[in-house]
């Protein structure tokens, strides 16, 4: 049976979330801006050298989890479950993105509210999150189409994946907005998902597994 990870594993793990935890509660505390490497590093106590170990800028420390957080889903919609309807497999995808890293576990949840409060805020976030955000849209929706043949088009796929996505961040914002704590922050990203899955119904069932847009047999 192959046991847990080892100390250096440990210890990196350790030192990657010291350095997600100063870097963020400095940046609030202090502003993003006026944050300086060497201020984060001072904080998590390693140099400058090893903060450029984990991570390669201030803007990769916000968003520590977005890579791994997309990789799961595409693997959810890669693993499409025999028989699942597009709204299925859909909420599955939501459900997973949304879900914490198993990885950054031990990071409290008010951690994942300041960087949210931080990427609403900071024009120079802002332009990294819609960057990212419409790269990973695009990603998704190409798994989405490939997932599910002669179902969707490509058009249908986007959509679908917009409309997710748009929804869970809205209404993330929304509750951000209004000052929701962090677990009702959670809490309506998971209603957003609720809501834009009543729309994606509609493309359960409209298209035969085999078969053209047109309803033609391939």
């Amino acid at each position: 049976m192959a046991g847990g990870p080892g100390l250096r594993e440990r210890k990196k793990a350790r030192t990657r979330r010291t350095l997600i935890e100063a870097a963020v509660r400095l940046f609030e505390s202090r502003g993003y801006e006026e944050t300086t490497l060497a201020d984060i590093a001072a904080a998590a106590d390693v140099s400058t050298r090893t903060f450029f170990s984990y991570f390669a800028g201030k803007e990769d420390v916000v968003f520590f989890d977005t890579r791994r957080r997309v990789e799961r889903a595409l693997a959810v919609i890669a693993g499409r479950r025999a028989g699942e309807q597009v709204s299925e497999l859909l909420r599955r995808v939501a459900n997973e993105a949304l879900r914490p890293d198993p990885e950054e576990a031990e990071l409290a949840l008010e951690l994942y509210a300041a960087r949210t409060r931080l990427v609403m805020t900071v024009p120079a976030l802002q332009a990294r999150a819609l960057h990212v955000l419409f790269e990973v849209q695009r990603e998704m929706a190409d798994a989405l189409l490939r997932s599910c043949p002669g179902e969707l088009d490509a058009i249908e796929a986007a959509a679908a994946v917009g409309a997710l996505v748009g929804a869970i961040k809205q209404a993330v914002m929304a509750a951000r907005d209004r000052g929701d704590p962090p677990e009702l922050m959670w809490d309506a990203g998971r209603r957003g998902i609720d809501i834009a899955l009543c729309g994606l119904h509609s493309l359960d069932g409209r298209h035969t597994p085999g078969a053209d847009l047109t309803g033609r047999v391939i």
